[in-house]
């Protein structure tokens, strides 16, 4: 029996290393996005606006319905889409901060209940790709970081309160080379270069980084790793920076 697995956010740098690992692991790989794409590494791509599920009666009732014919069995649920909207706390909007709870945080919630049942019947797993931000931030990082680290308590308290159901673990990644992360640094080469030799193993995370750890607690021997939060950092959260 083929082993499926749906990646939120599954066209970004981390979700398309993701699907492919999974894909070359044997499983049959669901692809949720908000973009349509011809080019993607799920076998099926499914586009998907979550923070409209998150907010919308009707479009996530809607999407129930759809996720029920489309996804009859699941055995991992892998919550990976987010957004990251930057500002300083005197120009924070309020619905950029609304938005960033609804997908970052919201979203992995209802997605984990609705696909309860159905990762419970094949003892699955749900991962949540968290951050570096949960722990150590930035300035204009307040809505990011904030959203990261309930993502990490969302996870600890579903692995309390679901006990033996449904194993529920986290990946916090460091710097991992995405257009995500160019996107923060405004394509700054000079600065990208810079917070390489800051990290210890003297390089940026790559999303394959990702997908390993994420194959790892999808697969059956790690079976007691319930509630964590792995952190895959090249050692930066050891560093102490002089001036």
């Amino acid at each position: 029996m083929m082993k499926k697995v749906l990646i939120t956010g599954v066209l970004g740098g981390i979700g398309s290393a993701l699907a492919l690992a999974f894909r070359e692991a044997g499983f049959y790989v669901y692809g949720l996005d908000i973009q349509n794409s011809e080019r993607h590494e799920a076998d099926r791509l499914i586009q998907f606006d979550l923070h409209k599920f998150s907010t919308d009666e009707e479009y996530r009732n809607e999407w129930k319905r759809n996720f029920n014919a489309l996804i009859p069995e699941l055995h991992v649920l892998i919550n990976n889409a987010a957004v990251q909207l930057l500002d300083s706390l005197a120009d924070l909007k309020l619905d950029d901060w609304n938005h960033t709870m609804t997908v970052n945080l919201t979203g992995p919630l209802l997605l984990g209940q609705h696909f309860l049942e159905s990762l419970e019947e094949v003892n699955g797993c749900i991962i949540n790709i968290g951050s570096i931000h949960q722990q150590l931030t930035k300035r204009r990082f307040i809505s990011y970081a904030t959203s990261k680290s309930a993502l990490i308590g969302l996870t600890r308290a579903l692995a309390v309160d679901l006990e033996g159901r449904v194993r529920v673990n986290a990946i916090s990644p460091a710097a991992i080379e995405t257009d995500m992360l160019l996107a923060g640094f405004d394509g700054n080469q000079g600065a990208l270069d810079e917070l390489r030799k800051i990290h210890p193993v003297q390089r940026i995370g790559s999303p394959n980084d990702v997908a390993k750890m994420a194959l790892f607690l999808a697969s059956e021997s790690s079976g007691f790793i319930h509630g964590a939060n792995l952190t895959l950092d090249g050692g930066i959260s050891s560093v102490l920076k002089d001036l």
